[in-house]
């Protein structure tokens, strides 16, 4: 008796690059989550800051449409502070850039197609 053995080929997934750039000390962490576009997280990433900027490898990522938020948190509390009247006091962005006049744009103005090695140049708001 002979088996078989049947080759299956599971596409390697890619690598997403983020730069996030501008931030206005070394203090704290960038909280980063990448989102499926069903707005379900699929990575978070959690790193230091160092000369003003913060810089991330996603690896085997798979293929898709994804967006990025992320967050600076200054005083390391796990959380996108805001004053009174909820306007975040700590920086803060998405993918694209995507800032609208009182808060970000709608979701789907985050998402980019992902199906190649890509990198992210973000600029944070504060």
């Amino acid at each position: 008796m002979m088996a078989t053995l049947i080759s299956v080929q599971i596409p390697a997934g890619y690598t997403l690059d983020v730069e996030i750039t501008s931030l206005r000390n070394n203090t704290g962490f960038i909280m980063l989550q990448v989102l499926n576009e069903s707005q379900v997280p699929v990575e978070q990433k959690k790193g230091v800051i160092q000369d003003f900027k913060y810089i991330v490898k996603i690896v085997n990522l798979p293929p898709g449409k994804y967006a990025v938020r992320y967050f600076h948190d200054e005083n390391m509390n796990g959380n996108l502070d805001t004053n009174k009247m909820d306007i975040p006091t700590e920086g803060y962005g998405f993918s694209n850039n995507a800032y609208g006049l009182f808060g970000p744009k709608p979701f789907k103005e985050w998402l980019f197609d992902f199906n190649e090695n890509k990198k992210l140049s973000l600029k944070i708001k504060y």
